[in-house]
């Protein structure tokens, strides 16, 4: 048996897959693109180790946040975990919110379905199409042997799938949803946790409020001054974007915090969204 926990972002999952763990005598590996790296706490809500409650949990401080994590790499290492956890007699259980990581974890690689960055086309396409012909040349020279070098908008999407998942788009679209490692083939049970808008927006608001008190401003100022700037992938994360803004002086805190809590608010809409796409999920309302 595979368990998966899904939901929005502070619905409980967290505490859910723990007591699922101690029922099942089970292990915890997060879907969480952002809990991956390390220094990266408070703003990610990461679960501290009395809240692990002495449970196993995988894929939490792995990564610097300068190194490389993508939907690649979460897949292939989860997979390895599945078949380590299963071998020592234990339950694996995935847990979290990145809505991608899981549905391609479960479906594979399905490039209609591949990943898309509206900053990300903007920032490519302040390139000229000479230079993204070039790009798309050294990392998927067979992409780039299908695509006009003048078509700028096919260049772009073959570029953004491959910034976004570290696949190639050749690749990519050659493979199908049947192609699918035997560790999704067994039992899954899918579980998405959700509760009434309304309170799931108040708890998000008590959230980020409770994430300022522990010291969220401070967590941030201690990896932009080891030099991990608004640059990375990593720091554009919700909490610390918005703080690096204050910081900077662009805005001011009580700006900042309020920006965060309705971008944070969003988020969640745009998760329940994604969660929609799991046909077999079972929707469990939480209490509180």
């Amino acid at each position: 048996m595979l368990y998966i926990i899904i939901g929005p972002t502070a619905v409980g999952k967290t505490k859910y897959a723990i007591a699922l763990a101690k029922k099942v005598n089970g292990e915890i590996i997060s879907a969480d693109s952002m809990q991956v790296y390390k220094g990266m706490n408070i703003g990610t809500a990461k679960p501290s180790k009395r809240e692990m409650r002495g449970i196993s949990h995988h894929l939490i401080d792995l990564k610097l946040p300068n190194e490389e994590w993508n939907v690649s790499l979460f897949v292939d290492t989860a997979e390895k975990l599945i078949q380590d956890i299963r071998r020592r007699g234990k339950t694996p259980i995935i847990v979290g919110g990145t809505g991608l990581y899981i549905w391609t974890f479960l479906e594979g690689f399905s490039f209609p379905i591949a990943p898309s960055d509206k900053k990300l086309r903007e920032k490519l396409s302040k390139l000229s199409s000479e230079k993204l012909y070039a790009r798309l040349k050294k990392v998927d020279p067979p992409a780039a042997k299908k695509i006009h070098p003048n078509d700028k908008k096919r260049i772009i999407r073959a570029l953004e799938v491959y910034e976004l998942t570290g696949k190639k788009m050749s690749v990519l679209q050659k493979k199908t949803r049947d192609q699918r490692p035997e560790t999704r083939d067994q039992e899954t049970k899918i579980i998405c946790l959700n509760m009434p808008r309304e309170k799931l927006y108040k708890k998000i608001e008590t959230r980020v409020d409770k994430m300022v008190k522990k010291g969220l401003v401070e967590e941030v100022k201690k990896l932009v001054k080891k030099g991990y700037g608004k640059q990375l992938t990593a720091m554009q994360a919700l909490g610390y974007k918005e703080i690096i803004d204050y910081l900077e002086g662009r805005v001011s805190k009580e700006e900042a915090i309020a920006t965060l809590k309705k971008r944070t608010r969003h988020f969640a809409r745009r998760q329940l969204i994604w969660f929609r796409r799991f046909k077999d999920a079972k929707w469990v309302e939480v209490k509180r």
